[in-house]
């Protein structure tokens, strides 16, 4: 082989292996983020049930205290009626972190296909890379120009 022909070869698997690396650096880099996203949006959903939470027990306790100070027991119909408007309330909640589970797990998915994708690109890149490889290690080498058999030559005197 000459050493052309192992340069080219060369600087062909060279670049098909720094090419495969980056694919696969970018679907980690992907992943990564999705699941800083999927985190985020965790902590985030906690947040919104803590609040809606201390809404929940605010509320409550100023029917409490509405009930207390108006003189009735807080037996019967109000208890009924505040119970009613708890479980509302908790199914509510229910289906937020239902929603916030859901996207989390929807964000995970789609990091570890990214995953997935960016390992298919490299493998994908390191095989068309393997065969350009071997196409310029089977293609024939170029024959060797055919020296001029004769120079022209100029006589001095114009001749």
């Amino acid at each position: 082989m000459d050493p052309f022909t192992a340069a080219v070869l060369a600087v062909v698997a060279v670049s098909g292996v720094t090419s495969a690396a980056a694919s696969r650096s970018a679907g980690k880099a992907q992943e990564d983020e999705l699941q800083r996203q999927a985190e985020q949006e965790r902590i985030a959903a906690e947040g919104r049930e803590l609040q809606r939470r201390e809404e929940l027990n605010k509320a409550l306790a100023a029917r409490q205290m509405a009930l207390a100070t108006s003189g009735l027991a807080g037996e019967g119909t109000p208890q009924s009626i505040a119970l009613s408007a708890a479980e509302k309330i908790g199914m509510g909640e229910g289906l937020e972190t239902l929603s916030s589970q859901l996207k989390q797990a929807q964000l995970k998915r789609a990091g570890k296909n990214a995953r997935i994708t960016g390992n298919i690109q490299a493998a994908s890149t390191l095989l068309d890379t393997g065969v350009k490889t071997v196409g310029l290690m089977s293609s024939p080498s170029p024959s060797p120009k055919a020296k001029p058999t004769g120079y022209l030559q100029l006589k001095p005197g114009g001749g």
